[in-house]
Formats: C-alpha cells, sequence, structure tokens
C-alpha cells in the first residue's frame, strides 16, 4: 500500500488529462509511489518498462539517507538494480546515473563498484556518459568533482537489438557550413543538418541556487539531462521508471515527451513536490531549462569577472 499522505493527494487523480495515482495501475500515466523503492518495484509488472533512469542515493550522508557501510550499501544497490532489470523489457535501457562515495577521504567510484550487478544479468554496457558540469564542494585536499557518470546498459532482445533513436538529441552542428574536400560529394555539406552526436561528455549545468528548476533538493537532476535518455530510448506512450526519483524530474521529463512515468520516494516531502511539478508539467506552466541553452557565460565587465587582487588601489 501507498503511504501518500490522503491530504497530499488522492488515491485517483485526473489532472491536465493525465491519470495520476500514488499506487501503481497499468492505466496511469503517472504513478508516484511513497516509499521503499523495492516495494515499490514489486507492484510493477515484469518487462513492462522501457527506460529505467534513476540517480540513488552515494551513501555519504545527506539529508534523505542514512549512511552505512559501503558493503551494506552495495548489496542493497543490487537488490534495486535486479528488481529494476526484471521490469525491463527486452530491447529496453537502464541508465545509472553516479557519484563517489567519499570515505576518510579516500574516493570510491560507484559506476565502478555497481557494473557487475549489471553485467552478470547479462546487460550490455552502451556507454559511460559523463555528466559535466561547474558547481559543486570546493575542496582542498583533491581536486574539487565536477563529473558523475550514467552507466547505459541496454537489455537486448532474442536477435541482440535495443532501441535507440538518435535524431532527437542531436545538438548544432559546430561547422555547418563545412564541406566535403574530396570524393563523389566534393563540394557538397557533409554536416547533418540535423545536427551532430553529443558524444559522450555532456555538459550541462547542475541544479544550483539560480536554475531555474531549483526545489528544497539538495541534490535534483536537471530536466534536461533526462530528457536526452527519454527522446532516445524511448518511444512515445513507452514507460519510464525511476525507483529514486526525488522531485520528480525524471518523471517531468516523461511527461513533458508524451511518456508514460512511474517513480517513487521515500520522503513524502518529495513526492509532494514531484506531484505538483508532474501537474505543472502537464499544464505547460513548469519552469525548466531549455535543451540546447548554452552554459551561461558572465559579461566580462560583470563584478564577479573582475580580479580584486590585480585592481590597483587609487
Amino acid at each position: 500500500m501507498s503511504n501518500m499522505d490522503p491530504m497530499i493527494a488522492p488515491l485517483f487523480a485526473k489532472s491536465h488529462g493525465l491519470k495520476i495515482s500514488d499506487v501503481w495501475g497499468a492505466g496511469n500515466d503517472v504513478t508516484l509511489f511513497t516509499g521503499d523503492c523495492r516495494e515499490f518495484l514489486e507492484q510493477l509488472p515484469d518487462h513492462s518498462t522501457q527506460l529505467v533512469v534513476t540517480s540513488p542515493p552515494y551513501n555519504i550522508g545527506k539529508s534523505y539517507e542514512r549512511r552505512t557501510s559501503l558493503e551494506a550499501y552495495l548489496a542493497r544497490e543490487k537488490e534495486v538494480i535486479n528488481l529494476s532489470i526484471d521490469k525491463l523489457r527486452p530491447g529496453g535501457s537502464i541508465c545509472w546515473q553516479v557519484g563517489n562515495h567519499v570515505d576518510g577521504g579516500e574516493v570510491f567510484p560507484l559506476d565502478i563498484l555497481l557494473y557487475e550487478f549489471f553485467t552478470r544479468r547479462g546487460l550490455h554496457l552502451r556507454n559511460r556518459i559523463i555528466w559535466h558540469f561547474e558547481h559543486g564542494l570546493h575542496c582542498s585536499q583533491r581536486f574539487s568533482g565536477r563529473y558523475e557518470t550514467i552507466l547505459w546498459f541496454t537489455k537486448s532482445d532474442g536477435n541482440g537489438h535495443y532501441f535507440f533513436n538518435l535524431d532527437p538529441v542531436r545538438v548544432p552542428q559546430k561547422y555547418p557550413g563545412k564541406l566535403y574536400f574530396k570524393g563523389p560529394n566534393k563540394g557538397k555539406p557533409s554536416a547533418n543538418p540535423l545536427g551532430k552526436n553529443p558524444g559522450d561528455v555532456w555538459v550541462i549545468p547542475n541544479v544550483k541556487h539560480n536554475h531555474p528548476e531549483k526545489t528544497d533538493h539538495p541534490c535534483q537532476f536537471p530536466v534536461e539531462l533526462v530528457e536526452r535518455l527519454v527522446l532516445s530510448m524511448t518511444r512515445e506512450e513507452d514507460l519510464v521508471v525511476d525507483p529514486y526519483m526525488g522531485v520528480g524530474s525524471t518523471l517531468v521529463a516523461a511527461v513533458l515527451n508524451k511518456r508514460h512515468a512511474a517513480g517513487s520516494d521515500i520522503s513524502a516531502e518529495y513526492v509532494k513536490t514531484a506531484w505538483h511539478r508532474v501537474e505543472e508539467a502537464a499544464a505547460g506552466v513548469l519552469r525548466t531549462r531549455p535543451r540546447h541553452r548554452p552554459v551561461y557565460q558572465p559579461p566580462q565587465n560583470s563584478l564577479l569577472t573582475r580580479k580584486p587582487w590585480e585592481t590597483s588601489s587609487v
């Protein structure tokens, strides 16, 4: 059963044309479950999900997690990963976005520690995507961390196939006027007019301070990051699942692009926020950072870009 406060949301609601519920049902457009993600995943039918995308806690003592031994953390993650794989249908994808566990100043890269949990179940790693951002904790005894990784695995069908569509996530060409310099196409444009492959290093601002999507969650997924996964790895009406949904960025990305969505979080407050964000997305009023917007560069004459230690006194 759901643990959502009945004052937060009814058992079943219809919002802006969406059927939204706090209990899993095949007829839901969106499901937002409050509670342990393992209990949530057990409700879903096996082989029902086209894409699982999530960012689990890193076991570093954030407000929404209880720090445990690394061994206990990995054992729990193995359970969640196995359940997620059970729900994935042939040809589907699973994207596990993680950073590092840090203990006593030593860094333990979680993507490396979790890798075999997927491959032992027969999944295939298609990309190890680097998400680079500019803002974060400033370190003094090591280089400051400014990236996290997304492990993209596929559950191939009987013929080894999986779904992937590059065209919706192409990015603008750097040299759109470039021409072939030899061969049968000499003199013709060589750049794909739809744009180029974004590659496996993604420069996308993380959600901090004045980001338009900022909520009370300290480690929030930017919607544009999830949209790139949703658009390339699913079709319209497919089901997208996020076991650790936080404030619902994955569900928002799914709703904005006409996919079904289901997610869970142990925090009732985060689920409440996610519910409101999904409703706003359905109504077309949710503020998000647009895809393809360049990373902000402050003007050169800004006070923030001046070097006070180089300014001569008058």
